[in-house]
């Protein structure tokens, strides 16, 4: 949980990797809940350019309102809000760390994509079912898959229809390594010797021997 919350939170939730959908398998989902629900408490509100703050403002009051409204329409679907979920009353585009459950398809939360420190949970009732949960969508750039079973993690992995994939680790952006997602995600890869030959042109040329 500790893991999840850090990659839901990376950069106040407004990074294109940073965790937005956790699916939770049934036999685990109220205990992930309650230490998810601990670790997203300690994301309190404040300056940026203060070293103990852990979670500052939006980027803009637009994109602020855009996450409110998913969050409200995903509640008026169904889901519930065990933290946050408020818009503050504070100048800025502030918006709290807010913890959503019941999540399911057709919701925003579920659907779309969240820019902000929102953390929707998605019970699963095994791991295909998960998987399944996971490929539904239009986005593919990253995904993780924990377990401590490690040779079912990398059987999941390969499932997961994502550019990047962890296994009990969170999606991170190596230069070693190519990045880059797949459908809405984007084309092709950045980074590691893959990006370097995006900007390569390559020619072929063809000889013909003698006969």
């Amino acid at each position: 949980a500790a893991v999840c919350a850090k990659a839901r939170m990376i950069n106040g939730g407004q990074s294109c990797i940073a965790a937005k959908r956790l699916i939770v398998v049934d036999a685990a989902l109220d205990r992930f809940t309650e230490h998810l629900l601990d670790e997203l408490s300690a994301y309190q509100m404040g300056d940026p350019m203060e070293p103990e703050t852990k979670l500052g403002p939006l980027a803009r009051p637009d994109l602020r309102d855009d996450l409110h409204a998913q969050v409200r329409a995903s509640v008026d679907g169904g889901a519930k809000v065990l933290l946050g979920g408020e818009v503050p009353e504070k100048v800025g585009p502030w918006y709290p760390a807010t913890l959503v459950t019941e999540v399911k398809p057709g919701m925003p939360l579920f659907d779309e994509e969240t820019f902000g420190p929102v953390a929707a949970v998605i019970r699963a009732k095994d791991p295909e079912d998960a998987v399944r949960l996971a490929n539904q969508t239009s986005f593919g750039l990253g995904a993780a898959v924990f377990t401590r079973d490690i040779a079912r993690g990398h059987r999941i992995a390969r499932q997961l229809r994502a550019g990047t994939v962890g296994i009990n680790a969170q999606v991170v952006s190596d230069p070693r390594l190519p990045f880059g997602g797949i459908r809405d995600s984007g084309w092709g890869r950045e980074l590691g010797r893959e990006g370097i030959r995006e900007f390569v042109n390559v020619k072929t040329i063809v000889r013909e021997e003698s006969a």
